[in-house]
């Protein structure tokens, strides 16, 4: 006798997934909803994942789901402060004097080369860049009761996330078959991994680059020593240029206005302490635990998050390059198991018997054979 499905587990996996459906969907328009703060929800999930063990960390310790929760959003909300508070503070306060800088610089400038003068015009720049930096100025100046609120609301979901996350976290794989979890848990696991080379990583290197900074330039005479460290800091969260971004047009302002020792200097020494070496002794200390991504991939989901999902797409574009990449590994382990490229390369199908020209393949009887056919 043939075995008979349980209609009972039938229907729980139909009425599963039918809401599993209901949920994507209410959350789609939801999402359409609340566009104009997707980012900060984001931004609150991104950094409620990364907290999470934090906050299961002091459980264990004996404090409250309640308790432990308040503490880690007040760990992420002193983080925002730290990191958000320069720029804001630059953007606000040293416009005038990237301003003042601008309008300093000379008109034009004469380059030779080969015994032929070419003459760079400044001027043409000078009214551009000057005309965007009002606007930021303006733009910014009108958004900050804006900024206070989306501020508030990610303080306020951050909490909510880390109090309920497991609950959450429970809720989403709910409708997944148990047997395409293991797929779900490495993808999960990419994502932390991910997100923690993108806020751990990065925000150690960025406040080694202003600890940096800020000294070498005060050294090196600059009145906005402080500002051109953060604005170093913030450019260390550009992958593979970072600070880079900056010393080289301070260095070429110095060799417009004929200062050469000090575009030398400011080159050298910039390059060398302000752009490479956090990356060379703080990041490998810190990247254990770090998803191991690949620059150049980074780069890639650094500028097409920036370029078409704005701020949050510094992170949400990395974070969806890793996660694919983790996705294509997973499916080439599952068809290929532990053969390299190279030894699929290699592996050609047999080929078939060669036939020589010219000759016939004839049947030949079981009588002429002198092999006699079996009996019935």
């Amino acid at each position: 006798m043939g075995v008979t499905a349980n209609p009972n587990a039938t229907a729980d996996r139909t009425r599963r997934y039918v809401l599993g459906g209901i949920v994507v969907l209410l959350g789609l328009v939801t999402g359409a909803i609340l566009l104009e703060v997707l980012g900060t929800i984001l931004f609150a999930l991104t950094v409620a994942y990364v907290l999470l063990p934090v906050q299961g960390w002091l459980v264990r310790r004996g404090f409250s789901e309640w308790t432990a929760a308040a503490a880690a959003t007040l760990i992420g909300f002193a983080s925002a402060v730290a990191v958000f508070s320069p720029i804001l503070v630059t953007l606000y306060f040293r416009v005038d004097q990237v301003m003042s800088i601008i309008e300093d610089l000379p008109r034009s400038v004469p380059i030779t080369a080969f015994d032929m003068t070419y003459t760079v015009d400044i001027a043409e720049i000078q009214a551009p860049a000057l005309d965007a930096l009002s606007s930021i100025a303006v733009s910014f100046a009108s958004a900050l009761p804006v900024l206070a609120i989306k501020f508030a609301l990610f303080v306020i979901l951050l909490f909510a996330l880390l109090l309920k996350g497991d609950a959450a976290g429970r809720a989403a794989i709910a409708p997944i078959p148990h047997e395409y979890r293991d797929v779900v848990y490495a993808l999960a696991k990419r994502a932390r991994e991910t997100l923690y080379a993108i806020y751990v990583l990065q925000l150690a290197t960025s406040v080694a680059t202003l600890i940096i900074g800020y000294p070498l330039f005060w050294l090196l005479g600059y009145e906005a020593a402080f500002t051109l460290a953060i604005v170093a800091a913030i450019l260390q969260f550009v992958p593979i240029i970072g600070p880079s971004l900056l010393i080289l047009p301070i260095s070429i302002y110095h060799v417009a206005v004929g200062e050469l020792a000090a575009a030398v200097l400011v080159g050298v020494l910039g390059i060398g302490l302000v752009a490479w070496f956090p990356d060379v002794g703080v990041r490998p200390r810190l990247a254990r635990r770090s998803a191991g991504l690949p620059g150049s991939l980074y780069f890639v989901g650094f500028t097409g998050g920036l370029f078409t999902l704005g701020a949050i797409g510094i992170v949400v574009g990395p974070l969806i390059v890793a996660v694919f990449v983790e996705a294509v590994d997973l499916l080439s382990d599952e068809v290929n198991g532990e053969a390299t490229f190279s030894d699929l390369v290699e592996a050609e199908p047999e080929e078939p018997p060669e036939e020589h020209a010219g000759t016939e393949t004839t049947m030949t009887k079981p009588e002429e054979s002198g092999s006699r056919p079996a009996d019935d």
